[in-house]
Parts: structure tokens; sequence; C-alpha cells
């Protein structure tokens, strides 16, 4: 199978229509597009859900890359300051 590239939300939309509009079986659907029965039943199960759902999946793995982003910052920030003020590992001893 084609590990490691990446498909276009079209490409799964068309894949998942094959199989939900035109009622192919996934098997076969897979098969036809060299793409694996795994991957196939993956982006049906994500382009089933309604485009606000999905938009507000989007919206909250956003927010938490942010957050995740700015906690980094911030224990970045407190460990600089432990250690100017002489409570860090290397004043110690």
């Amino acid at each position: 199978m084609n590990k490691g590239i990446r498909f276009t939300d079209e490409f799964k939309q068309d894949a998942v229509a094959q199989v939900v509009e035109r009622g192919y079986a996934v098997s076969e659907v897979a098969e036809r597009l060299g793409i694996s029965t795994k991957s196939l039943y993956t982006w049906k199960a994500q382009f089933s859900k309604s485009p606000r759902v999905r938009s507000e999946v989007a919206d909250q793995a956003a927010e938490i890359r942010r957050l995740k982003r700015e906690l980094a910052r911030v224990t970045e920030e407190r460990t600089i300051l432990k250690n100017r003020s002489g409570l860090g590992p290397a004043c110690a001893r």
C-alpha cells in the first residue's frame, strides 16, 4: 500500500462517496484506488460527521496546538527564572 502518502480531502471524500453513495464494497474501492481498507474506513468515519462537527474538531485541534506552544514557552520561562534565582540544579550544591 501507499505508506507515507498524504491524500487530499477531495480524494478521500470521492473514495468514501464510492462506498456510501454508489454502494461499492470497501475492499473493492480500496483495491482499485491502491489504499488500505483501514484508511477507507477511517475516512468514512471522518467524513460522515457533519461539516459543523468537522469544523469544531479542527478548531479544537488548533486550540490544543496553541495551548501546547504556550505551555512550552511558560515552562521554559519558569526554568530560566528558577535558574537565575539560584533555585535550580546548578546551585543545589
